[in-house]
């Protein structure tokens, strides 16, 4: 039995539960089955016409066909009884009318034969058989009332097991939450109650918890989604309010029965109050722990014993050279799709990088930044570091602007050196943004005297610089960027002509008519080693946001 029962729960609408919330079930997983029904004593000696196939539905009411024009007042899963009397004269229309009815979601029609009609056209049956629809001929001596009684007392039987039992599960599950316990607990209970194999994944599809006897083949499937539909799960969202937590996913050898299903949705709502109270629990230790490192990157804490020693107590590794990668959310970025801030959405893509990567490591989201200290034993490790954190947020947000510009900080020896290394990664974002604009990553030790640029207060000052020393070539004219170019190159290669020539793909001869040119807008830079200094100050100042 192959169910997704995707938004059957939602804590925050529909019918209230124990848990202050809501909690919707589909109708087909408290009814009983059109074989059952066919059980029933006041059922017994009825004939199928038509569409054997559906006798395997649920049946959750029972409806009296008194008019011809029944559409209006049919409901889903609907067990539909009649005299015969508002099909009398109707023949012709018997094949439309349960087409209308199969789609309105009736499970099947009751025909109690020879009062009024004493057969159905075989045009009728035929588009029944087609559609699935069961048309059922009721012995004469049947009364509705017996009918109507018998199935609804059935059904209302069933829903008053199933809801004991899943009233008796989901108690058990909150008496475990209430002990201490969490979702390990939790799918250990159920998997032991309803005998089946259970994995509870997080938000980001990790298993969180798994218990029973199946769940090792599960996971190990080549290729194989956990959410992947077959005939051996049920798969149910752990959802509060409005916002995903995660998944049940409940696996059997066989069927999975409509009342397990119902007790694997209670489950999930007891598993939505884990994943709420492991939040508050969260946010108390996070902001906790920002506030130690907020001390720590200032500077406010004298004893780095002191400090080593807390922080190995939270889990984090302080005494080894580090990095400091710091990511200040870009202008108009503030909020992701869920609303939630978008601080603490790239903080938990990367603690979910570095879990496996560092258990050493730690990343505190705050309100305008995100901080990440990593253990650092060489630069390759600090380049692939730097390079998958930029990376991690963006995987988890496909499609969305990249919104975060990265700063990178020097390796340091230990604690000591963490206040310098977090101001190092700071002056990386400013630098990167004024000189390439939002969005980028930048090592401190690639700034070069773009960081002591980045520090002139005037950038009136710096653009004078700009035109008095560049001339004509700082016009943003096709020609001037290409003049600007050739001498970018030349200034790189210290005045080698032969070589500007080969990267440039010049004739030896136009290079030095080109130079020419150059001199006579800027002076004898090819003589002034001061005049050099002031262009390649200056071209370095034309990539500036506002400058060039």
């Amino acid at each position: 039995m192959t169910r997704v029962a995707e938004d059957r729960l939602a804590l925050g609408s529909g019918l209230p539960t124990q848990a202050g919330g809501s909690l919707r079930l589909e109708p087909a997983a408290y009814g009983i089955s059109l074989h059952e029904a066919l059980a029933l004593p006041a059922l017994r000696g009825v004939e199928v016409l038509a569409g054997a196939g559906g006798l395997g539905r649920q049946v959750v009411r029972v409806g009296v066909w008194e008019t011809p024009d029944v559409l209006p007042f049919v409901r889903d899963d609907e067990l539909l009884v009649t005299t015969g009397y508002p099909m009398l004269d109707r023949e012709d229309h018997l094949p439309a009318q349960f087409e209308a009815l199969a789609r309105r979601g009736v499970v099947a029609v009751a025909v109690k034969l020879g009062a009024y009609v004493r057969e159905l056209p075989p045009e009728a049956l035929g588009r029944a058989d087609a559609i699935g629809l069961p048309v059922l001929a009721l012995p004469s001596e049947v009364s509705l009332d017996d009918v109507l009684n018998e199935v609804l007392s059935a059904v209302l039987g069933r829903q008053a097991a199933l809801l004991a039992r899943s009233e008796e599960i989901h108690r058990a599950l909150v008496q475990i939450v209430l002990g201490g316990g969490g979702l390990p607990e939790v799918a250990r209970a159920l998997s032991t109650g309803l005998g089946l194999s259970v994995v509870v994944t997080d938000a980001e599809g990790r298993v969180a918890a798994q218990a029973g006897a199946h769940v090792d083949a599960v996971l190990a499937a080549p290729g194989g989604s956990l959410d992947a539909p077959g005939p051996d799960r049920v798969v149910v969202p752990i959802v509060a309010g409005g916002v995903s937590h995660g998944r049940v996913v409940a696996v059997s050898e066989g069927d999975i029965s409509p009342q397990d299903v119902h007790a694997i949705e209670r489950a999930a709502v007891v598993c939505a109050l884990v994943a709420v109270k492991q939040q508050a629990v969260s946010a108390v230790e996070e902001r906790y722990q920002a506030d130690f490192l907020r001390d720590v990157l200032l500077g406010r804490i004298d004893d780095q014993e002191v400090v080593v020693r807390h922080a190995a107590a939270l889990g984090w590794q302080l005494d080894r050279p580090l990095v400091v990668v710091v990511a200040q959310p870009d202008a108009g970025v503030r909020s992701g799709p869920a609303g939630d801030v978008v601080t603490e959405r790239m903080a938990a893509a990367w603690r979910a990088l570095l879990r496996a990567r560092d258990g050493g490591a730690l990343v505190c989201g705050f309100a305008t930044e995100v901080v990440a200290i990593v253990g650092a034993q060489s630069g390759v490790q600090v380049e692939r570091t730097a390079r998958d954190l930029a990376a991690a947020y963006h995987d988890k947000n496909a499609g969305s602007a990249r919104g975060f510009t990265i700063g990178v900080s020097r390796v340091v020896p230990g604690v000591d050196a963490i206040t310098r290394a977090y101001e190092q990664a700071r002056t990386c974002v400013r630098v990167s943004r004024q000189v390439h604009g939002p969005g980028g990553v930048a090592h401190f030790d690639r700034l070069g005297v773009h960081r002591l640029l980045s520090l002139v207060p005037d950038s009136a000052e710096l653009r004078t610089f700009l035109h008095e020393t560049l001339g004509e070539l700082a016009e943003p004219t096709p020609q001037s960027r290409d003049l600007r170019r050739t001498l970018e190159v030349l200034l790189d290669t210290n005045l080698n002509v032969a070589e500007t020539a080969r990267r440039l793909h010049f004739h030896y001869n136009t290079l030095r008519y080109r130079i020419g040119k150059l001199e006579r807008i800027l002076g004898p830079f090819t003589e002034d080693a001061d005049l050099r200094l002031d262009l390649a100050l200056a071209l370095r100042i034309m990539p500036m946001r506002g400058l060039g």
